[in-house]
């Protein structure tokens, strides 16, 4: 404990030089202005800043990336709150209550509590990092490929089973991730695959353009099409200090959705917006009063907004300690390690030290940024709340392609930008959630690399993967959570077939 205490220590010291600072500062101020503004989010605004990175120092590149993702979960609550749109997705509960406390004129007081929570949540999710991080790692390093393997199945799984919608849909998308992520030469014989005589190919599809397109020109393709409704509560605020009473109903919400998010975050699969809908669910069936729910009440605000914050955190743990990333924002920053020459995974705490503890520390100086970013200046998110879609949309489309361009200088990854674009868009229309896609892309050539490290360990027995206890453990756990989503569908799919036959 001494130990880890003191490298926190050395990694504050890190993390408290002026640049460090400054880039974790305009990293907090990107991502609560991304989380306040609807219909962008922290998935398109990594993926612009993607290529900007790597002109920065590594810890500069990670830190300014961290704080977009953390801080989008503070900005996300103040459109919820103030226009009844989840600037974030895992915001949508926040706003059931927050906006009903807004109408009644308490909207100062749901947006401190909302900010006080996630700061708490924040705090204590790295110091939680600190603690669990070490521990994992050394656990890591006894990993050989027969464990890793299985571990991305596992974390391939829990993305599906976890992903909304249809399970089959889910399951589709990430093998066609999968699929993707193999495409380029082939490590071993030097082989092209599915490149169709197309030479760009031969190294494979660019994590970037896929990113952009996905999640950056196919949502602005999508929201083009809804119509705007921004009534914004600018004149209905009040004031920032909440009474005793709502301080007192927030406290138990804010220690059980820290403690949930803390969990469901180092979950791979798990994420900010599982994390905020357990929390809204646990807290409704706690309360002395359920019935209060939905009309403003307190604690629907203060536990899903600490909630998604610890998630936020502790879902860096598995992309520093493992290498896996359980989500598609940690994708993101797993490629901006890649593009550094930082192979993910427990390495990086043996190797890599100083970037390892000064990336944990900046998360500390990023909430407290946050804290103050949030409540003094909530009067200029209310304005750029004003501000119409139709203005933003041109300058998103134009730093996607000079995004996908500027990594290569290449046009080929500009035009596979705008054709994942096209396809994200049919997905959005299909109700196909990329999500699985991205991570299926990212984890697919680690898992082709460690399958074919495990058969060459084994002389090509596939055994290899059931033997070993811990392999076996992570397969088996996959097992199950299909099986526990599958079965119950298809239970249910045959008792509506077999009333619709008795029907006939």
């Amino acid at each position: 404990m001494i130990e880890i205490l003191g490298h926190f220590a050395d990694g504050l010291a890190i993390a408290a030089t002026p640049s460090n600072l400054l880039f974790c500062l305009i990293g907090a101020l990107l991502g609560t202005l991304i989380g306040v503004l609807p219909g962008i989010g922290p998935l398109a605004t990594m993926a612009l800043l993607l290529p900007i990175t790597y002109y920065l120092p590594p810890l500069a590149a990670l830190i300014m990336l961290s704080g977009i993702y953390y801080g989008a979960q503070y900005g996300g609550s103040t459109t919820a709150i103030l226009v009844n749109l989840p600037g974030e997705t895992s915001s949508m509960v926040t706003m059931i209550d927050g906006h009903a406390m807004a109408r009644r004129g308490r909207a100062g007081a749901a947006l401190s509590i909302a900010a006080i929570g996630s700061f708490f949540a924040g705090c204590v999710g790295t110091l939680m990092i600190a603690l669990f991080a070490p521990v994992l790692t050394t656990l890591a390093l006894r990993f050989s490929a027969p464990e890793y393997f299985s571990l991305m199945v596992l974390g391939l799984v829990a993305a599906v089973v976890l992903a909304q919608g249809s399970l089959l849909k889910a399951l589709a998308m990430m093998l066609l991730g999968l699929a993707l992520g193999l495409i380029g030469m082939d490590v071993n014989s030097a082989t092209p695959r599915f490149t169709f005589g197309v030479s760009e190919l031969y190294d494979g599809i660019g994590f970037v353009p896929v990113a952009m397109g996905l999640f950056g020109i196919a949502e602005v393709i999508a929201n083009l099409e809804r119509p705007e409704r921004r009534d914004v509560m600018t004149r209905t605020i009040g004031s920032l200090l909440p009474s005793m009473q709502e301080f007192r109903d927030s406290i138990g919400p804010i220690i059980r959705g820290t403690g949930l998010g803390a969990i469901l975050g180092l979950l791979p699969g798990g994420g900010a917006m599982l994390a905020s809908i357990g929390s809204y669910a646990l807290e409704k069936q706690v309360a002395k009063d359920p019935s209060t729910f939905g009309r403003g009440a307190i604690q629907g605000v203060a536990g899903p907004e600490s909630a998604n914050n610890a998630a936020a955190q502790l879902s860096f743990v598995p992309l520093l300690t493992l290498g896996i990333p359980g989500n598609p924002v940690i994708a993101m920053m797993l490629a901006a390690m890649v593009i550094h020459g930082i192979q993910p995974g427990p390495q990086v705490m043996t190797q890599r030290p100083d970037l390892f503890w000064g990336f944990i520390a900046s998360m500390w100086f990023g909430n407290l940024m946050l804290l103050i970013i949030n409540l003094p200046l909530v009067g200029i998110w209310v304005q750029l709340l004003k501000i119409p879609y139709r203005l933003l949309f041109p300058a998103i489309l134009f730093f996607c392609c000079v995004g996908a361009f500027s990594l290569n200088n290449s046009v080929f990854e500009v035009a596979l930008a705008v054709g994942f674009g096209a396809l994200g868009y049919i997905f959005i229309k299909l109700n196909c959630e990329p999500a699985p896609l991205l991570l299926g892309f990212v984890l697919g050539p680690a898992m082709e690399e460690n399958l074919r490290r495990a058969l060459l360990i084994s002389r090509g027995d596939w055994t290899v993967l059931i033997t070993r206890p811990l392999s076996l453990s992570f397969l088996l756990l996959a097992v199950v959570m299909m099986a526990a989503i599958a079965i119950p569908t298809i239970s249910r799919r045959r008792s509506e077939a077999f009333d619709q036959g008795d029907s006939l």
